[in-house]
């Protein structure tokens, strides 16, 4: 598997939603995948996973998160549920069923849909997730809203994006850093992102038992958002019933991190989910 991206050249197609506008990209033919990234990131955090699944025959949809990348800023409402809705209505226009591959946030998306529309969702991929609330204070919960104010929250999301890279990180990772960054910084989009780290993923933790699908957990063993990276990859795939891919040297956001390792590791996955169906 290749572990450099390539330049996208793919239009961006855009959903239409009651409130406006999700931007996303198809590549590829066959079963479909679609890849959703955690809250303030782009799509293209995909750069390197979305080649290696086309690659192997899949059909694959890369979209922005409401609010982020070529998505509107005129939703009211950001997070997990809302999130599924926008998920759930790409893979009705585009002919599912598919597999969800979602990063930290949308990892709990990821859930309700396959809990809400299991006709839907044929599999689950989950990368670094989050699909119940940690344990956090009120005043740790007022710090991150101060730190997250539309005022300053791409400065704050620049300084803290390294951390989250902890391990090895992307040879282009300043590059992407930079594209994050000025995206947040056109108008409207920083307050977008700020309401989105307000998500509270209580609903997705209730959705666990409903969920059937064929579940992937993978996470990076340095992923500084858990206490115990291992011990909740350990846990989200007993409560889902699936299987887990620790990846070594690696934080929130192994796919990018790690492509070498998790691109051949979720093809896998792929293959021998659509063997046993």
């Amino acid at each position: 598997m290749a572990t450099t991206a390539s330049p996208t050249t793919l239009e961006t197609l855009f959903l239409i939603r009651p409130e406006g506008r999700i931007g996303y990209e198809v590549a590829g033919h066959g079963p479909l995948v679609v890849l959703v990234p955690g809250m303030g990131d782009l799509r293209s955090t995909y750069r390197f996973l979305a080649p290696a699944l086309v690659a192997a025959g899949f059909r694959v949809a890369s979209v922005d998160l409401r609010g982020h990348g070529e998505s509107d800023t005129t939703f009211t409402t950001y997070g997990d549920a809302e999130t599924s809705c926008d998920v759930i209505a790409l893979i009705e226009e585009l002919g599912g069923p598919a597999v969800v591959v979602g990063n930290s946030m949308s990892a709990g998306s990821a859930v309700i849909a396959a809990a809400h529309r299991p006709e839907l969702i044929s599999g689950l991929v989950l990368v670094g997730p989050f699909v119940r609330n940690g344990a956090v204070s009120a005043m740790q919960r007022i710090i991150l809203r101060v730190a997250m104010a539309p005022l300053w929250a791409a400065t704050t999301w620049k300084a803290y994006m390294p951390k989250l890279y902890a391990g090895q990180r992307p040879v282009d990772f300043d590059e992407h850093r930079g594209h994050v960054v000025a995206s947040l910084r056109r108008h409207g989009y920083a307050k977008a992102f700020s309401l989105t780290t307000r998500a509270d993923h209580d609903a997705a933790e209730a959705c666990l038992p409903m969920v059937s699908a064929p579940t992937l957990v993978v996470m990076g063993a340095q992923d500084p958002d858990f206490p115990d990276p291992a011990a909740e990859a350990s846990w989200v795939a007993d409560a889902l019933n699936g299987q887990v891919a620790m990846v070594a040297d690696a934080g929130h956001y192994p796919h990018a991190q790690q492509p070498g390792v998790v691109s051949p590791a979720v093809v896998t996955f792929l293959n021998a989910m659509n063997a046993r169906a």
